[in-house]
Formats: C-alpha cells, structure tokens, sequence
C-alpha cells in the first residue's frame, strides 16, 4: 500500500471520540480485518478469501433459519475456515446452539466460541467497538512490520479478537503489542496461524523466473496463552 493510500484511508477511518480504559491483554499464539476488497488482498489468495465469504453467508443463513434471534447479537468471522463467535446471548441455551450449527457447517474447520451470556450492550457499546476496530486497523497499515491486509479484527466489548495468517510469531505479538494500547480496550485474544512457504498470492502471480516455487502450507497454530496484564 502506497503512502498516499495509507493517508487515504486513515482519513476515511479516523473519529474524533477518545476512549479510555485500562487495557488488559490475553496473548494468544495463533486472527481481524474489513470487507471484501481488503480480504481479497490477504497473501493467502483471493480463492480462499472467497470461500470465507461463501462460508461466513451460509453459517449466518443457518443460524436465521434455526433461531431468527441468533443472527442479532451474533458475529460471524471466518478465516481460513476456522470460525469466530462474538457478541451476546440472554441464555446459555443460545450459546450453545449457536456453537453447535456452526461446528456442523461443512468447511469449518475449528470454533471459537467467545459468545457472553448476558443482556445485550447498547448502540453506545457497538460505536465504542467501531472505533476501537477502525483506530487498529490504521495503526496495523501504518507498521511497516506488519503485513495488516492478513489480519481480521472482530471488537466485541471492547475486546478484540485478531485472527488471520501471520508471517512470524514477531509479527503476531507485534499486532498484540498494538491493539493492547488501544484506548478503550480490556482485552486482546489473538488466533492468528503463521503461515510458511511462499505466499499464495506470490505463486499465482505470473513471473519470469522459470523455477516455481513450492506451495505454501499453514504451519500448525501455537497453544493459546492467556495473560492478563
């Protein structure tokens, strides 16, 4: 992303409301980020961001259909097949019916469930989110040792969930690092993969070079470690 790009969208991110908060981070070892045009530039290729998509509508499609109170409170963040659940349910019954459509999709691959059972939060509590969402993602663009268009933020309470495929463990508890000092936040769970090999991206692209390189292969995730600070 070029420098005029990046100020670009700062502009059209940036808001003027300052949060405060004691921050509180959970440092995981295995990912958040925005629509379709910006998944479609992650390094793993536009192919598996597509079947995300794909994926993330049938998983909300099945939730409407089995309970039309499900898809309100809950978010729905699929990378790579393994599946976010954020948001809040009045029931531990809802909770656990979501997580139970959603590991029966065809396609997914693990479940992350960090739904609440509580009353739901108000619009003051969503808008506190968006910012804390839009203030990241600027700070992740801007970092030259991040590659941001890999990471998927989800900000759910003021606790924000990054999953995506990093190119180092450095790179992951750098993004950490980041949202931590957020203002506003309480808590960070990262589900990021480090991703091996050359991106996928890079294979698809035509080259001169007549030597092709090997397929890239997700490396497998590491423990998560939880740490409050």
């Amino acid at each position: 992303m070029t420098y005029l790009h990046r100020i670009a969208f700062l502009g059209a991110t940036a808001l003027p409301l300052v949060l405060g908060g004691c921050a509180v981070a959970v440092v995981g070892g295995m990912a958040a980020a925005g629509g379709v045009g910006y998944e479609a530039t992650q390094e793993r290729g536009l192919q598996g961001s597509v079947q995300d998509i794909a994926l993330k509508t049938e998983i909300e499609t099945a939730l409407l259909q089995a309970d039309p109170a499900l898809p309100i409170p809950v978010a729905v963040t699929v990378s790579d097949g393994r599946v976010l659940l954020t948001g809040r349910v009045p029931a531990p019954d809802m909770k656990a019916q979501a997580g139970r459509i959603v590991s029966q999709r065809r396609g997914v691959r693990t479940v992350y469930d960090e739904i609440e059972v509580s009353p739901a939060s108000g619009t003051m509590a969503s808008a506190e989110d968006a910012v804390i969402t839009a203030r990241l993602r600027s700070q992740l663009i801007l970092d030259p040792d991040i590659r941001s268009a890999n990471f998927t933020i989800d900000t759910a309470d003021r606790a924000v969930y990054l999953m995506g495929q990093a190119r180092s463990q450095a790179e992951i508890e750098r993004a950490t690092q980041i949202a931590r000092y957020i203002p506003g936040v309480r808590r960070v769970v990262s589900y990021m993969d480090i991703r091996a090999g050359l991106p996928v991206a890079a294979q698809t692209a035509p080259s001169s070079v007549g030597v092709g390189a090997p397929p890239a292969s997700a490396a497998p995730s590491a423990p998560i470690q939880r740490e409050k600070l």
